[in-house]
């Protein structure tokens, strides 16, 4: 909290020294800080903090948003029963999520006027093309434009067209096979190789398939504890940029890292326990940044980030609620996951650092908020001369306080 002051302070400072009076109004910067209030005396600055309530995660400042109520509501749009998977769209900006026990994907928005407001639905229980069992995991595929859903106890991949969320078809059967599922329950997209990587949980594999009409490649079906050996492999992710695929061996309580070439192991990180680096029966994780590992360890009710060569980086604490899936939006630098009957949104850089820098070239999509704050420390620069403190902070810690206040 001193430090938190410290900042605001030296900041406050700052704009003051700039005097621009017509330009920067304490209601600009209420909307930009969140501050209760801003005294440009410098005597006291006062930081409202708001009691969300007794759960850990309504009170950790870290989150932006969450989705949902902590019970379990029906079949109401906009409420969850038990989500699991879930992606970013950030070319619509838009947030996918299963909601595995109501059978369906509802998507949300992720724009800064209407930020997790429910925009549609698709799915229904069922066996028939379209319907759903107990759906988990997701993937967005841009370069076909369509969702790939996996439809667990139907044991198979559902692929729908992503800018009409309409059925396409259905890939798999119940069995042990070539082109069959038992239990399936993540799945991930390698851009490079051109694949469909799906954790066949119940045959203790991994199964390759083809993006074009979802035909068999080749499976990794060792079964045990050793290094390669799987025992319910949950969840996937792809690391392009290292050419890795990253599978989450969920009762054996680590992480596998293999080759995206042939599947072959290339290093395991984690056990069984509850320390850093540690996990109990982990289900979800994503890549982010630098290649960065973050992981829904579920039985301890947290989420760790590891750096791409598995060591420890930070944990982030749940509370009471067990995370089962964790998706990362590079656009927006945001992390979403799943627990208990809600999903929330963190904003990356207010719990990992340089998880999320700036990129005008990649970040035109960015909500406007983002985009205002850019434009006014860039007005802010333009006026001030070179001696002026705010003139020695460099743009990429100015932007962190303008997302952090």
């Amino acid at each position: 909290m001193f430090l938190r002051r410290l900042v605001v302070w030296f900041v406050a400072r700052c704009l003051v020294d700039v005097s621009l009076s017509g330009l920067v109004r304490g209601s600009y910067l209420h909307h930009l800080f969140g501050l209760s209030s801003l005294e440009f005396d410098l005597s006291v600055v006062e930081i409202e903090v708001e009691e969300m309530g007794d759960c850990i995660l309504d009170r950790d400042a870290r989150i932006k948003l969450s989705i949902g109520t902590k019970q379990q509501d029906g079949h109401n749009d906009g409420l969850f029963n038990g989500p699991s998977g879930l992606a970013f769209d950030h070319h619509r900006g838009l947030l996918l999520v299963v909601d595995s026990g109501n059978h369906r994907v509802q998507v949300f928005s992720c724009n800064e006027r209407d930020e997790g407001s429910f925009v549609s639905k698709f799915g229904e229980e069922g066996h028939q093309p379209g319907q759903f069992q107990y759906p988990w995991g997701l993937a967005i595929d841009h370069d076909h434009d369509r969702i790939l859903i996996v439809d667990r106890l139907n044991t198979r991949v559902q692929s729908w067209l992503l800018s009409e969320q309409s059925f396409l078809s259905c890939i798999g059967r119940f069995g042990s096979g070539d082109g069959e599922f038992y239990n399936p329950q993540g799945i991930a997209i390698d851009k490079h190789h051109h694949r469909i990587i799906v954790t066949d949980a119940g045959n203790q594999r991994l199964v390759v398939l083809s993006p074009i009409d979802g035909s068999f490649l080749f499976c990794v079906d060792n079964q045990g504890s050793q290094p390669g050996e799987y025992n319910k492999p949950s969840s996937v992710a792809v690391d392009d940029d290292r050419h890795r695929i990253i599978v989450v061996d969920s009762n054996n309580h680590r992480v596998q890292v293999l080759s995206s070439i042939d599947g072959s192991f290339l290093f395991e990180f984690g056990s069984k326990g509850n320390q850093p680096g540690q996990f109990n029966s982990p289900q979800g994780l994503c890549i982010a940044n630098q290649g960065r590992i973050i992981v829904a360890d579920t039985g301890n009710c947290r989420l760790q980030s590891f750096t791409h060569e598995g060591h420890h980086i930070s944990s982030f604490d749940c509370g009471t609620e067990n995370p089962f899936e964790v998706a990362f939006d590079e656009h927006r630098g945001l992390i979403a996951f799943s627990s208990g009957h809600r999903v929330h949104v963190i904003g990356a850089n207010q719990w990992l650092a340089d998880t999320f820098t700036w990129r005008p070239d990649l970040h035109r999509c960015a909500p406007s908020w983002i985009k205002q704050a850019i434009s006014t420390m860039t007005m802010i620069r333009s006026v001030v001369d070179a001696s002026n403190a705010m003139s020695m902070i460099p743009n990429e810690l100015l932007f962190e306080i303008f997302l952090h206040l």
